[in-house]
């Protein structure tokens, strides 16, 4: 049920198979969810200016049902802010993250919401 997208104007030669499954083992552990339920996308070669400048910048939505508030959002952006930076090479202050606490009813798997598969 987690979702982190990343919008980036980073090329795509730059996200690898082994950045997709860092970032999911890392949101599975900060929100402390299964990583059989984490979904991680990246959107590459995005045309995006920051500050009327193209340098790396991009856009992030965590979204996950429960989990997210106010202190546990500083702790998850203290876990992915470094690791974009480190891998990506987005400065910390060229990237937001919004947090997006969906209830279960809002979320559709197999057929149905969550609310139904875990009550």
């Amino acid at each position: 049920m987690p979702h982190f997208r990343l919008e980036t104007n980073i090329s795509k030669s730059k996200v690898t198979p082994e950045l997709l499954k860092k970032l999911s083992a890392a949101v599975a552990k900060t929100l402390g969810k299964p990583e059989s339920y984490v979904v991680v996308t990246i959107v590459p070669d995005q045309l995006m200016t920051w500050g009327g400048d193209d340098k790396p910048c991009g856009t992030a939505t965590l979204m996950s049902i429960g989990c997210l508030g106010v202190e546990q959002n500083k702790k998850h952006a203290a876990v992915l802010y470094p690791l974009l930076k480190k891998e990506l090479g987005i400065p910390d202050d060229r990237l937001y993250i919004t947090f997006s606490d969906q209830s279960s009813s809002n979320v559709g798997y197999t057929g149905t919401t969550f609310q139904t598969i875990l009550g």
